[in-house]
């Protein structure tokens, strides 16, 4: 027998089987009214209300919508009120400036745009046939009633694109990623499968949910009928009030989000909150040893590691403490788990002998870059997903990343194309030359650093540089220092040599990537 899988099976078993279960617990902090008392059975309904207004907008199966929001209950509903009706979401980094919001919109073709309250400037910035503030007047539902909601139904087709995630790469310009509900399916269910999840879990919203479908938890948590925490702002110290106050057990987070909470740990009074109850699963770049150990010595809480790419769904590979390691020293548990981890179920890896690249073979890899097929392709040469990322595979399976072979940055977990930076660097009318690298940061784990060639007789400034950047992309893809040059390393054909320009910075370190 052939079932295809749907981003439905999560909501649809949740309703079922926890359908009186409160199900999200909505960010109470935010210019729209949050949505309260929203069970499992009611988060169904609510889906379904929003399918039903995007069949009275016309809005066809495989028609895309697009979300600019920040985390919050009503863009979880949209996983599976325009994922779940055979529609493709595209879930927008909240953090993009208007001109790359924009791009994004028309790239992707979305007919419908739903905006944050927070974000309403993008109105008179960014085009769409259909245009919503989410919260306003409940567009999200169009005023139909959740309760008697019959959206047009859809036939489940695993091969069907379920969601377009934008990521930045190689190129100036970000690559649109075709997520399958196959994709998400399986992902969701290998990743709560090898975290351990159950519906005995709480799960706090740390990471965006933009970012990668937040790695696959809204759904996998969904269908265990686990309970959902929206946080809308990232802080240390109200990250630990939330465990606290909701009886957290598990969160996702880039490194630097490990290094507020430990931080706000520190002015802490009382317990700390979650001991011996919370798992904090990190990607991004793996955290300094020390970082990993002071997870476990100072909050209590239990460290989890994973590597993936939005290509991928995201999980690869994940690095849970085992029994064997129950007798070590958290010093020497952090030396395990600084590694990016083991190959996920049904995830089979190899370095490639001559470049040293890391590939990959899984059903969580995507179809494809929406509208790139030579992209598509050159991703996929030979038959394998190539990451761009440089690392060893060691005797025990266990995949380590020791650097990166694109021109990608990850700083605080997002990622930033170096090329794009250098586009937006190079339009400043006193720079001739500029390289933008990833140099080690112990907040950020990497950060921006310009080195830049100025025209003859230009009085341009570090903050002037920093400024037009700040003023032409979204924040963080901004240097964070600019370093003056007389010239730049460049092959004999002008290539620039970055492996060159980065040793410096990295040098004495085993790793290429922090």
């Amino acid at each position: 027998m052939f079932v295809p899988m749907s981003v439905n099976d999560f909501i649809d078993r949740a309703a079922t089987v926890y359908g009186e279960r409160l199900a999200v617990v909505d960010e109470p902090e935010q210019p729209a009214p949050p949505l309260e008392d929203v069970t499992y059975a009611r988060m169904r309904q609510l889906a379904r209300a929003q399918a039903a207004h995007l069949d009275s907008l016309g809005i066809e199966v495989g028609d895309r919508v697009a979300v600019v929001s920040h985390n919050s209950a009503r863009l979880l509903t949209s996983f599976f009120g325009v994922s779940g009706s055979g529609r493709v979401l595209v879930p927008i980094n909240f953090r993009l400036a208007p001109e790359e919001v924009n791009f994004i919109v028309e790239h992707s073709g979305a007919r419908v745009l739903y905006i944050d309250p927070e974000l309403t400037s993008l109105i008179d910035e960014v085009q769409a046939e259909h245009t919503f503030v989410l919260g306003e007047d409940e567009h999200l539902f169009g005023g139909i009633d959740p309760a008697t909601a019959q959206p047009r139904e859809w036939e489940p087709d695993e091969a069907a694109t379920a969601t377009i995630n934008y990521t930045s790469g190689t190129t100036a310009r970000p690559k649109g990623v075709q997520i399958t509900h196959r994709n998400i399916w399986t992902n969701a269910v290998t990743f709560g499968l090898h975290a351990g999840i159950s519906d005995r879990d709480v799960y706090l919203h740390t990471l965006p949910m933009f970012h990668a479908n937040g790695w696959g938890m809204p759904f996998a948590m969904t269908g265990v009928g686990a309970q959902h925490v929206v946080i809308r702002k990232i802080d240390g110290a109200e990250i630990l009030r939330r465990v606290e106050q909701h009886g957290v057990t598990v969160m996702c987070a880039a490194p630097a989000v490990v290094n507020s909470v430990l931080d706000a740990a520190s002015t802490w009074e009382g317990e700390i909150p979650g001991r011996d109850r919370v798992r904090i699963i990190v990607a991004g770049a793996p955290p300094p040893t020390q970082t990993i150990a002071r997870v476990e010595t100072e909050l209590g809480w239990e460290f989890q590691q994973i590597y993936g790419l939005t290509e991928t769904s995201p999980l690869l590979t994940i690095n849970t403490r085992r029994a064997e390691w129950d007798e070590m020293t958290p010093e020497e548990r952090a030396g395990k788990l600084v590694r990016a981890g083991a190959p996920a179920l049904g995830c089979t890896m190899k370095v490639d002998e001559e470049s040293g690249e890391v590939l990959a073979r899984s059903n969580v890899v995507m179809e494809g870059y929406w509208n790139l097929p030579e992209e598509t392709e050159r991703t996929f040469d030979g038959g394998w997903f190539h990451t761009g990322d440089g690392g060893t595979i060691g005797e025990d399976g266990y995949v380590t990343i020791s650097d990166r072979k694109k021109d990608v940055i990850i700083t605080g977990g997002e990622n930033v194309s170096s090329i794009e930076v250098e586009d937006v660097l190079f339009s400043h009318p006193d720079v001739t030359e500029v390289a933008v690298i990833g140099v080690p940061d112990d907040k950020w784990g990497e950060t921006i650093k310009a080195l830049v060639v100025l025209t003859e007789g230009s009085s341009a400034t570090e903050a002037d540089l920093i400024a037009w950047c700040k003023s032409k992309a979204a924040g963080y893809k901004a240097p964070t220092s600019v370093e003056f040059r007389d010239e730049l390393a460049r092959t004999a054909t002008g290539k620039l040599q970055k492996f060159k320009l980065r040793a410096p910075y990295w040098e004495g370190r085993e790793r290429q990537v922090n």
